[in-house]
């Protein structure tokens, strides 16, 4: 099972930070219409509530990051996922070796 917010976390609150994701996440186009980045943080916040607290946008999101691993990147470093720090830099200790052979 994903790890979800809180181990002890309701299903109702989980699943109302889900929502609280969601509503962020399409409301983030309209926010960005307004002058400055104002969108961006907007989807990251609802994007973020959405992985934390819902196995299913987790899958999702799994799914999305291996068709574009490019795209996975930039969202582990906005998540600032540990996954992500550790993936990094075991594949710059590999790197160093293979350069150094």
């Amino acid at each position: 099972m994903p790890r979800m917010s809180k181990p002890n976390a309701s299903p109702a609150r989980r699943a109302a930070l889900t929502a609280l994701g969601g509503f962020l996440v399409i409301l983030s186009p309209f926010v960005g219409i307004i002058p400055g980045p104002g969108g961006i943080p907007v989807f990251a916040a609802g994007l973020a509530l959405m992985l934390r607290n819902s196995a299913w946008a987790k899958r999702r999101f799994v799914r999305i990051k291996r068709r574009w691993p490019r795209i996975g990147h930039y969202a582990d470093l906005g998540l600032r996922r540990g996954s992500a720090r550790r993936r990094r830099a075991r594949d710059s200790a590999r790197n160093k070796a293979f350069a150094a052979n």
